[in-house]
């Protein structure tokens, strides 16, 4: 495995941790009042569009899983639609989920449906930047000793990372500390995104450390 493979996937998982803090603290140069958990539909949506640019332009620069094929330009929109479409059934299955799980199903829809997003954005949209729109390669990718790259292998981390940190956040929700954080979904989008940025630090670490024992065959 070669070492400037993972720096390359160190620094591309440094640079979307960074965009999330920068998402927390610029728009509060351009936006008054506005804060994580004071204003947190507009954080959510500023962390949402930062993260999902980033990881696009990254996967446009670094080209992880550059195809040696030649695509039309018909199937590159082709491909560019079935994503939109991917993610935006993302969205509404992580919502119903979420709902599933004890969310308002009337009440705070906005909020919910925001959290949904920021879930897809943190789990889907690597699925799509990385595999494109293949269910079979994310049910791959996502099945013991799936993962035929180090991209794929830290895609697994920051995926798992996201979704448990955010049922860890759901856990003060219910308690009677009458904290601002504890109102929906601060608190569960927090543990998402602290999940997904542990995820971004813990895989290229855990690669580098298991690099003598991973060995990546095509299938």
């Amino acid at each position: 495995m070669r070492e400037a493979e993972i720096r390359r996937l160190l620094v591309a998982n440094l640079l979307c941790a960074v965009s999330i803090v920068l998402a927390a603290v610029v728009p509060a140069f351009f936006l008054d009042g506005f804060s994580v958990l004071g204003t947190h539909l507009t954080w959510l949506c500023v962390c949402s569009v930062s993260v999902a640019t980033l990881n696009v332009i990254l996967h446009l620069v670094l080209k992880p899983s550059q195809s040696p094929k030649r695509s039309s330009f018909a199937h590159k929109i082709s491909r560019f639609l079935k994503c939109c479409i991917y993610f935006f059934m993302s969205c509404i299955l992580f919502y119903a989920i979420i709902v599933l799980y004890g969310a308002p199903l009337i009440e705070s829809v906005t909020e919910t449906f925001l959290f949904a997003v920021l879930l897809s954005t943190f789990t889907t949209l690597q699925c799509l930047c990385l595999l494109g729109p293949n269910i079979q390669a994310w049910i791959r990718v996502f099945s013991k000793n799936g993962a035929m790259s180090i991209w794929e292998s830290s895609l697994q981390i920051t995926s798992v990372c996201s979704i448990l940190g955010a049922w860890f956040g759901a856990f003060p929700i219910p308690l009677d500390w009458d904290r601002p954080w504890q109102v929906w979904p601060i608190s569960c989008s927090l543990g998402a995104t602290f999940g997904y940025m542990a995820g971004l630090i813990i895989a290229p670490l855990w690669i580098h450390w298991n690099r003598k024992q991973l060995t990546y065959k095509s299938r």
